[in-house]
């Protein structure tokens, strides 16, 4: 019968579709990893993998195994975490660059400090993205904005915190009242990238304040956008990020809209079951207790 051991190498082998890869995590050497993964196909009476001189992709039967196979291992991992009080090993977790900029920056700090022995592998990317790299089984969880799609039934989705989408422009603008008529006619509208995720409530927040724009850019970077506008090259809406000072940046205005405020929220995509729910627990317990501490007198 293979051991916990075998199973977390299949495991690791999904997420970096190479034997020396995972080998490398899990402390093995490629030829051994790859002899417990030929060891389990014996047991199991099927391939797992399509193989080539150079490649190795997990076939239908395996991405069968995926879920499983993480759900056994996820039963092993819960019950030694009722035995050791520290979160160890290691999480894979997918995260936008501006939630790294925003509120969660400072939780995996925090959280580092707290469970030195806790390896925390980000991985940057779009929310989009991270859907199907965790339905593969590559990532563990990710940080991403709330889906304006149904979501697949073997994934949750808990909110971490919200930002409000705010509109920015550079600071050669004439000081005056704070109106969207008051911005340089001629200074082009920076859009983030319309199919995605964030750009979805820009759309929101453009037709819930009946904005007239022009179109110039389009681009899926909240940090490269920010930066344009810094440098007098168009104006935007974006979230505003938690851990920038805005109020301080003298090459930036920002200006709440009038009309309705639309949120991006921010929270742990994850699949239902997985072998680092201990983990994710912790970073939405981080989220709750700091939520309950606000809202008392």
């Amino acid at each position: 019968m293979s051991s916990i051991k075998t199973l977390k190498n299949f495991l690791a082998i999904t997420r970096h579709k190479s034997v020396a890869a995972a080998a490398r995590e899990i402390g093995l050497t490629a030829a051994a990893a790859g002899q417990q993964i030929q060891q389990l196909e014996k047991e199991i009476g099927l391939e797992l993998f399509d193989r080539t001189k150079r490649s190795l992709a997990l076939n239908t039967h395996g991405r069968s195994l995926i879920e499983p196979i993480q759900e056994i291992v996820a039963r092993y991992e819960a019950l030694r975490s009722n035995i050791q009080s520290n979160l160890s090993g290691t999480i894979v977790l997918g995260a936008l660059v501006s939630s790294l900029m925003g509120a969660f920056g400072k939780t995996l700090n925090e959280i580092k400090h707290n469970y030195p022995e806790l390896e925390i592998k980000l991985i940057a990317g779009l929310s989009s993205n991270f859907l199907d790299q965790l339905l593969e089984g590559t990532l563990d969880a990710a940080i991403v904005t709330e889906s304006p799609y149904t979501l697949p039934q073997n994934l949750q989705w808990t909110e971490l915190y919200k930002e409000p989408m705010i509109l920015i422009y550079p600071n050669t603008t004439p000081s005056r009242k704070k109106d969207l008529k008051n911005i340089d006619p001629n200074l082009p509208f920076i859009r983030f990238e319309r199919n995605t995720w964030t750009g979805h409530l820009v759309d929101q927040t453009i037709k819930s304040n009946k904005l007239s724009i022009q179109d110039g850019m389009e681009l899926n970077s909240v940090e490269a956008i920010i930066e344009l506008v810094r440098q007098g090259l168009g104006y935007s809406i974006v979230p505003q990020l938690a851990n920038i000072s805005w109020a301080n940046d003298r090459q930036l205005r920002i200006q709440e809209l009038p009309g309705k405020t639309i949120y991006r929220k921010v929270g742990l995509l994850e699949r239902k079951k997985h072998i680092r729910q201990n983990v994710t627990q912790v970073i939405k317990q981080h989220f709750l207790l700091g939520t309950s501490k606000k809202l008392k007198p």
